[in-house]
């Protein structure tokens, strides 16, 4: 899932302003009794009801994923609290603990109520002998395995300092062994972005750790969310709720786990890529099959095999949740057809035989039936999503309708292997609608719509004005009718932008909404949503993410588009030039062109007549990446060099845009702000994100 140190911080400053001083992010002072927000609403009568059903139809009496949850518990830390190298809260486990007094909670859906309680398994388990997980450290599990020769580790967290809290709680009950294997499952950085917490890089150099990924792992680690990270960072705030406090009315956990850890992201690259379809090797004398499956949950992931010991590591492909099709923070549309076949060829491959499967979320299933049972549920939702969405989109059922029409089947429903916890069938819905057919629904009414500001002026005036607008609003409010309400209040908030009233109105809408959701990610965004409306997007500088092994990482080409990106092209109307950029130490060669307005970059190329020719090492460019020193103090020192025009690069620099996290998303919900932070012109932020 790419996180977040930054998003994190950014948001722990001024929390104490937004909504009281006794309220810290990270810390655990809210009663579950008490709305954390001064404007915020209790559960409506009709939400109340939702939840009643929801308690009357579904098998809560069903207690064997709580069994499987608490079986093999070997121990855990006195504190539930992991604090980061930088003097700040890394991870809180505490601050959750308002959820295993469920019945005071009213204001959770009790089936989301029920995962969120499931998640508050934390500390060491034993999958089977030989196997064992770490969880509740972060947002996704760290396992070990007893190899020949010390741990082989899948799946080292988000930060070096829940890693390492987790080595030292296996060091304590199973003894120390070094870590001479990590394995990579995916590119999503809650995976690797711990690997320094366990492994010192000079020994991966020197050959005593091995690290193994799936093919193109590094390219996907890095790009995924570059391009756009700017943007999911901020859709982030309202997928990840990272704005709310820990509350039964905010944040009451994150479907996949809690929450992510706020520490220090790293990475290491791999020293051995899976790069066949199926490959079978010894990983320190345990063997081990691999299943590459691209496109699934992660552009780049493998499914593992251990048939010595008939465990079956299903990777983030089957978890204790329907994944997203569309996540909400933004991100490639994922093949829900595509995800059922490779889960289908584990099931044949290797369920058939296996007596445990294990994953890097929520908690292992024991027993051959069982697995089969999971593999097989799990791979039937990701199929019948596809398909049954396209019955109806063959039927003219359109992107704006799906989500109201789509629905999972009733014997999946009525259990527990597939709920939707990370993914939504709304949202995966329309996800598979766009993953085939884009986002228009063919009507010629949408296809060059109005922005929103433009167009809700004219609703409002033949709505009747905005007085006509809050009477209707508030009746609606008043009969549970949330949705209906939301449609004509946020075409007034659009409209008369700082309208107090229609804006606390729209956000009790909201908060009801968010309250009655399932999907965790739902109800996060309502709930953000609200948060918003009533206190504005809070202020203050978010700390950089891009350390050094993420601008490593990042290849030059990459970093080359992202300033093609970042630059307004309106500044360089007339403008045009050719700069060579040569950077000897690893061989490579750009050229660089500004022509009508854009920015491009071909590697291998060199411009006999260029403007500018930049000669500097690789290395040292990282230098300027990471906003560290500039390409001008880089030439004033002679550790790089130029021929030609120099005034080009001062042109090009003056072009370049820092994205600023804190865009408005809802209208006059922005503060006046302060001073921005002056970078490098040519500085990169590398945002990791997942899920």
């Amino acid at each position: 899932m790419q996180l977040i140190t930054k998003v994190r911080f950014y948001v722990r400053a001024i929390l104490c302003a937004a909504v009281g001083s006794t309220l810290l992010f990270g810390t655990s002072l809210v009663s579950a009794q008490e709305h954390f927000h001064p404007k915020g609403k209790l559960p409506s009568k009709y939400t109340l009801e939702i939840f009643e059903q929801a308690r009357a139809t579904l098998p809560f009496h069903d207690r064997q994923d709580f069994d499987e949850m608490n079986k093999g518990f070997i121990g855990r830390p006195e504190s539930g609290i992991i604090m980061a190298d930088a003097g700040n809260v890394a991870w809180d486990m505490e601050r959750y603990e308002f959820l295993l007094d469920g019945d005071s909670i009213t204001s959770v859906h009790p089936s989301m109520l029920r995962q969120s309680q499931l998640n508050m398994n934390f500390g060491l388990y034993e999958v089977i002998p030989g196997i064992y997980q770490v969880r509740g450290f972060d947002l996704a599990n760290i396992t070990f395995i007893k190899g020949k020769t010390g741990w082989i580790v899948f799946d080292p967290l988000t930060a070096a300092e829940t890693a390492r809290a987790a080595k030292e709680l296996v060091d304590e009950h199973l003894g120390k062994m070094p870590v001479v294997s990590v394995i990579y499952s995916h590119s999503h950085g809650d995976h690797w972005g711990g690997v320094r917490g366990i492994v010192d890089e000079a020994d991966v150099r020197a050959g005593k750790v091995e690290i193994i990924a799936p093919r193109e792992f590094m390219a996907h680690a890095v790009s995924e969310n570059v391009y756009a990270g700017n943007a999911m960072s901020r859709r982030l705030f309202y997928q990840y709720g990272v704005l709310l406090p820990a509350s039964p009315y905010g944040h009451a956990g994150q479907g996949l786990a809690q929450n992510v850890a706020a520490g220090n992201l790293g990475l290491i690259p791999p020293t051995r890529i899976v790069e066949d379809a199926i490959e079978e090797f010894e990983v320190d004398g345990i063997t081990m099959i691999f299943q590459n499956t691209p496109g699934t949950e992660a552009p780049s992931e493998m499914n593992t095999y251990i048939p010595g010991m008939k465990a079956l590591w299903m990777a983030e492909n089957v978890v204790g949740s329907v994944h997203n099709i569309y996540t909400l923070r933004g991100a490639q549309v994922r093949d829900s057809l595509r995800w059922s076949k490779y889960i289908n060829e584990a099931l044949y491959a290797y369920g058939v035989e296996a007596e445990v499967m294990f994953a890097s979320h929520h908690w292992p299933r024991w027993g051959n039936d069982r697995v089969q049972e999971v593999l097989r549920d799990q791979r039937d939702i990701y199929a019948h999503m596809n398909n049954q969405v396209l019955h109806y989109v063959n039927q003219g059922v359109t992107i704006n309708e799906i989500h109201n029409v789509y629905e999972s089947p009733a014997s999946l429903d009525e259990g527990w292997t597939t709920g939707f916890y990370h993914g939504s069938r709304e949202n995966n819905a329309r996800g598979v609608v766009n993953f085939y057919l884009g986002h228009w629904d063919a009507n010629p009414a949408t296809l060059i719509p109005l922005s929103p500001r433009d167009s809700a002026p004219l609703y409002v005036e033949m709505m009747g004005g905005a007085s006509a607008i809050m009477t209707k609003g508030r009746e609606l409010h008043d009969q549970g009718k949330y949705l209906h309400a939301v449609e004509i209040l946020d075409k007034l908030v659009f409209a008369e932008v700082g309208n107090r009233e229609a804006m606390n109105l729209l956000a009790d809408c909201y908060e009801q909404l968010g309250y009655q959701q399932e999907n965790p990610g739902l109800r996060n965004a309502f709930l953000a949503g609200a948060f918003e409306l009533r206190s504005g997007i809070p202020e203050g500088a978010s700390p950089k993410t891009s350390g050094p092994d993420m601008i490593r990482a990042m290849t030059t080409d990459l970093f080359l588009d992202f300033l093609g990106i970042r630059m307004d092209s309106r500044l360089a109307e007339g403008k045009a030039f050719t700069i060579n950029l040569v950077t000897p130490d690893n061989g490579e060669r750009f050229l660089i062109e500004l022509s009508n307005e854009t920015l491009t970059n071909i590697e291998g190329y060199q411009a006999d007549d260029a403007d500018l020719t930049i000669t500097i090492d690789r290395s040292d460019l990282e230098q300027v990446m990471m906003g560290v020193k500039s390409l001008a103090d880089q030439f004033a020192d002679g550790t790089a060099k130029f021929q030609g025009d120099l005034g080009v690069l001062d042109q090009l620099a003056s072009m370049m845009v820092q994205f600023e996290i804190g865009f408005e998303i809802l209208p006059g919900t922005k503060g006046r702000g302060g001073e921005k932070e002056k970078k490098n012109p040519f500085e990169i932020d590398v945002t990791s994100i997942d899920e």
